[in-house]
């Protein structure tokens, strides 16, 4: 079992091998799912990841592609691992997909307009964006999805942590969520974990002035592995989209890059975000 263990990039990590060992023949999806009985629209998932694949659809493909035993047996065991159960799959979240990426990425790189980034918040913080983002929600969904929340943020202090890189506007320091009680935590909060090594947080000043993004949020995850494609994450009101096209993630990368040219610095960042908690104190009392 690999590190994290995470069954969404081991099904990722699967489908690159695959998909590579059908170029290698020159061959295309459709002449795969003819030859074996299946749908496109099937292999198409499976080489994406997008499903767990059985021991048996594995064997049928590593037949047609002649491989030797030894691979083989690694690819049944990305299978297996694949269709392994992790602790946030059981939460009925409509972004279990990312969390299964983030899980076991080396790197996060995140930009938000809005709010704090979901690694960084305080549980009173987190609970009034959730309350906020779906007012329907009784107390109980909203508790949950503030736990798994608080849960996610041991990544940040585990072993073989990602390095973590927040970009946030400086109206996310002025918006009061919650109340000034709430704003004042999430403040010392960001200063606090901004000391941890693995992580830096930058703010982008007034002053910086148009910005380069044409949405306002992503998140960008790099991974150690070659053969499972950096992908950009961005979260939608109805849907979400994971890019991994190299053309696609290299755009927002050097919009990452640049947006971080137009921030203030670690240590200007963290001035900025000190300067701001004693305004909140005094509100608070």
């Amino acid at each position: 079992m690999h590190a994290t263990g995470s069954p969404t990039v081991r099904r990722r990590e699967l489908g690159a091998l695959l998909k590579a060992l059908r170029n290698t023949k020159g061959w295309t999806a459709e002449y795969v799912a003819e030859r074996l009985v299946m749908s496109t629209s099937k292999l198409s998932r499976l080489e994406t990841g997008q499903r767990g694949a059985s021991a048996r659809d594995v064997d049928d493909l590593c037949d047609l592609y002649e491989v030797d035993d030894e691979q083989r047996q690694h690819l049944l065991g990305l299978a297996s691992e694949g269709k392994q159960r992790a602790w946030w799959q059981s939460q009925a979240m409509p972004y279990s997909t990312y969390v299964g990426l983030e899980a076991e990425a080396k790197s996060i790189s995140d930009y938000g307009l809005g709010i704090v980034p979901g690694l960084l918040q305080t549980a009173d913080y987190a609970r009034a964006i959730v309350r906020a983002a779906v007012p329907r929600w009784v107390p109980e969904v909203v508790d949950q999805r503030v736990q798994i929340r608080m849960a996610r943020q041991q990544l940040l202090r585990s072993d073989g942590a990602p390095r973590f890189e927040a970009v946030v506007d400086e109206s996310v320091l002025h918006r009061v969520v919650g109340s000034p009680a709430v704003m004042q935590a999430q403040l010392e909060r960001l200063l606090e974990l901004s000391n941890l090594p693995n992580v830096t947080v930058r703010v982008i000043p007034y002053e910086a002035g148009a910005l380069p993004a044409g949405n306002n949020k992503f998140i960008m995850l790099g991974f150690a592995l070659p053969t499972v494609s950096d992908v950009v994450f961005i979260e939608g009101l109805t849907g979400h989209l994971y890019l991994d096209d190299p053309r696609d993630v290299e755009i927002y990368s050097a919009t990452f890059r640049t947006l971080v040219d137009l921030s203030a610095g670690p240590e200007a960042t963290r001035d900025i975000i000190a300067a701001m908690i004693p305004g909140y104190r005094a509100q608070a009392s």
